[in-house]
């Protein structure tokens, strides 16, 4: 997983610092969106023609990161 990790890259000058795929401007929730709306690994590959497999495992990597906290805390009342 940490290879994939280092497809994602935070840079201020592009998408104003969200994670995005190796320096594209492609943030990581664009891909995750594309997914949750059940496009497949292939339509997204086929419509973004300068992405890779590996950028789409990247950014589900990366979102599985995120989803590994030890517990959510509910905002005060």
């Amino acid at each position: 997983m940490p290879a994939l990790l280092d497809r994602i890259t935070i840079d201020p000058d592009i998408c104003r610092g969200k994670p995005c795929i190796r320096g594209l401007r492609y943030p990581v929730e664009q891909i995750l969106e594309l997914l949750s709306g059940g496009a497949t690994t292939e339509d997204i590959l086929r419509d973004y023609e300068d992405l890779e497999r590996d950028d789409i495992l990247a950014a589900l990597a990366f979102a599985t990161r995120l989803a590994q906290v030890k517990r959510i805390q509910p905002p005060a009342a």
